[in-house]
């Protein structure tokens, strides 16, 4: 019968390039001329060509000449130090577009020469960001409470009485009333609007035709705000149905589409929408020890400017906006009904490219009676 296995100080045995092929990372040896001297095959996956291609060639061949992560190499060089960075966006052809942490060391033995590591933002990362936002749409819930009960009563009586002083007012004053009157309206309307965010437990989840819901979406948006604007579709016709509310799916969208028709430029402006499946996500579905596969992937993607970098950290937060007469409630509402759908919301963006990717689970055996 055998021992037990004995710890091995020494790592006798184990070869050095063995474990770093086992890195999910990207890692690369680069020479004082920024030649790619070895290439893991965390390297080969992010640049989609094998390391015997990768090796030999300088690494301008495969990143663009103005690209952050040549000047970190150089920094890196300079200092004699290791640097990093995160939240690079690559844009490559072999890449794809992805946003990764960098970081850069010089190997000390080898004068000029360094190890360059790329880590590619985790679906782990991604995913505990949108449960912060589900935080945040819940205290949207219990804020919308508080103001409809609190809030709309006295403004009624407020309403009520300026529409009395009216009746014997100058014409100079009937201004003024009529001013009450119309901000405690704008103010009951934004009232309203919060109330979307009331829970509502008893919605029953149906099977959905995800497609249908953004051909629907997409007639709306040709027929208004986006009739000047071209629309893109690659979609994947084999994709099951969600299990959703049809409803909320249809708000869910026309928001973030309504969102990229304002931020695309006036001339030449695209939204692309797409559909695809995926595999290797689960979440627990909210109020439940469930966790379901999250398969289905719906993707807004426009050729805006992209989002301000302040904003990105609680873009999904209430009364976070860019607009100059906007609330902030439509991507906060957006993010709560993708969560109650125990889906994840997620974004990418760049100048000229910010994708909205919701994820949403398929429809399983028992879901629909």
């Amino acid at each position: 019968m055998a021992g037990p296995a004995k710890h091995n100080p020494s790592g006798a045995g184990i070869d050095p390039a063995m474990v770093l092929g086992a890195l999910g990372a990207a890692v690369l040896a680069v020479d004082s001329d920024n030649v790619v001297r070895y290439a893991n095959g965390g390297a080969e996956e992010l640049f989609s060509c094998g390391a015997s291609y990768l090796c030999g060639h300088p690494l301008i061949d495969f990143l663009p000449p103005d690209s952050q992560v040549l000047a970190l190499l150089e920094q890196a060089r300079n200092g004699a130090i290791s640097v990093a960075e995160h939240g690079i966006a690559l844009d490559t052809p072999r890449t794809g577009h992805r946003i990764v942490t960098v970081q850069v060391s010089p190997i000390i033995e080898i004068p000029g020469s360094v190890v360059l590591s790329l880590y590619e933002l985790s679906i782990a990362q991604r995913i505990g960001a949108q449960l912060t936002s589900r935080h945040a749409a819940r205290s949207v819930t219990a804020m919308a409470s508080i103001l409809a009960h609190e809030v709309k009563n006295p403004l009624s009586g407020i309403r009520g009485a300026a529409q009395l002083l009216e009746q014997n007012a100058s014409e100079d004053d009937c201004v003024l009333t009529q001013l009450i009157c119309d901000e405690t309206d704008r103010i009951v309307a934004l009232v309203d609007r919060m109330e979307a965010f009331s829970d509502m437990p008893n919605v029953v989840r149906q099977a959905v035709n995800i497609h249908q819901v953004l051909e629907h979406v997409r007639r709306i948006a040709q027929a208004g705000f986006a009739r000047n604007i071209r629309l893109v579709e690659h979609y994947d016709p084999s994709l099951p149905p969600v299990l959703g509310d049809r409803d909320q799916l249809i708000q869910v969208f026309l928001n973030l589409i309504k969102n990229a028709a304002e931020a695309v430029p006036e001339e030449g402006g695209e939204i692309t929408l797409s559909t695809s499946y995926q595999h290797g996500v689960r979440l627990a579905l909210p109020g439940s020890e469930v966790r379901r596969h999250l398969p289905l992937v719906v993707s807004i993607a426009d050729n805006g400017p992209g989002i301000p970098d302040d904003l990105r950290p609680d873009l999904f937060d209430a009364f976070v906006t860019t607009k100059t007469s906007g609330t902030g409630l439509g991507l906060a509402l957006v993010a709560k009904i993708v969560g109650d759908h125990g889906g994840v919301i997620e974004f990418d963006s760049v100048p000229r490219r910010t994708i909205f990717r919701v994820m949403l689970p398929m429809v399983q055996d028992g879901d629909v009676q």
